[in-house]
């Protein structure tokens, strides 16, 4: 079943003789539970292409569906539910809100959509992740690793369609970036998510069910890890 898919996706910046194709016509599709790797440079399009994927930003022109869903044919606040409903995100830089606890970060996606979180899968996910004896902590007393570790929770808590993670290691020593690929790899398997990840790093890529590779805006090919 496919879970996420695109057709001749683009997204021009600029117009005439200046314009920038960052997406030239991306056509793609991940099945429900795929971990996947999408590869490519500085430059290469690849960031554009997940804030495409998420809905974070809109292209110039083709669609992007989500769980059977053309996420552009909705209007803005329709796509900000359908995102914080159906879409989980894992960013380089965490984004945690300072003053709220792990546990509190977690759940807060949860919360926003006016739901209690469901306390079995939460303990759950908590205890995959080794974050047990952290849920009192604040974000400013965590290592970067652990921080990266509440954000992956947080993205899981709302049971989402696709968890979309860019550069998540990109913070990280080599050792610490490796536990939060495991990780990434073990809560995709234990959990049956689907997980696309963006990085430019080959050996991370290796640990994905399939790599997709970006240049210059387009999608180059794609081969089982």
């Amino acid at each position: 079943m496919m879970i996420l898919q695109t057709e001749n996706l683009k997204k021009i910046y600029g117009v005439g003789d200046t314009a920038v194709h960052a997406l030239d016509g991306v056509s793609m599709s991940v099945e429900k539970g795929e971990f996947a790797a999408i590869v490519g440079t500085s430059g290469s399009g690849k960031s554009t292409l997940l804030h495409m994927l998420g809905g974070l930003d809109r292209p110039t022109s083709g669609t992007v569906t989500v769980d059977g869903r053309n996420i552009f044919s909705l209007k803005d606040e329709e796509l900000t539910i359908f995102r914080r409903r159906k879409i989980g995100f894992v960013f380089q830089n965490y984004n945690l809100v300072p003053v709220l606890n792990v546990y509190e970060n977690i759940v807060l996606p949860v919360q926003l959509d006016g739901h209690e979180p469901e306390a079995g899968y939460v303990k759950q996910i908590v205890d995959t992740l080794g974050l047990s004896e952290k849920l009192e902590n604040l974000p400013a007393n965590l290592s970067g690793g652990q921080q990266q570790r509440v954000a992956i929770a947080r993205a899981l808590a709302a049971k989402p369609a696709i968890l979309l993670a860019d550069e998540p290691t990109g913070n990280l020593d080599s050792r610490t970036s490796m536990d939060v690929m495991s990780l990434l790899k073990v809560t995709s398997q234990m959990f049956g998510q689907t997980v696309v990840m963006i990085t430019h790093n080959e050996e991370l890529a290796q640990m994905a069910d399939r790599i997709l590779r970006i240049e210059d805006g387009k999608v180059t090919g794609g081969e089982r890890a």
